[in-house]
């Protein structure tokens, strides 16, 4: 049997980030923001990520890692989780587990 060769990266035209869900993100993140009266270019030094690269995430043209939501939601001073029930709150209702009724 021949040994398979490991490609680096995902396939041609894979994508990893849903665009609906990048988007909910993004107005979430700058939801917050704004309510806290919080500069963008603010937010991205007190985060550590380029300023260009947080307008993207609030645009929903990027979909931040782990990492980097932790990091936005501490330098916003809210939880990972607040971020999580804003965002829910602005996505389609089939993108929203059901709640069962025990």
């Amino acid at each position: 049997m021949a040994k398979r060769t490991i490609q680096v990266g995902r396939p041609r035209g894979a994508t990893t980030a849903d665009p609906v869900v990048a988007q909910a993100f993004g107005t979430a993140v700058r939801s917050v923001r704004t309510k806290l009266g919080v500069a963008q270019e603010a937010l991205a030094l007190q985060a550590k990520v380029e300023r260009s690269h947080l307008g993207k995430i609030e645009r929903g043209e990027h979909m931040p890692t782990l990492v980097l939501v932790l990091k936005i939601a501490r330098a916003l001073q809210v939880s990972s989780a607040d971020l999580m029930v804003e965002t829910e709150a602005l996505l389609p209702a089939e993108y929203l587990a059901e709640e069962s009724s025990t």
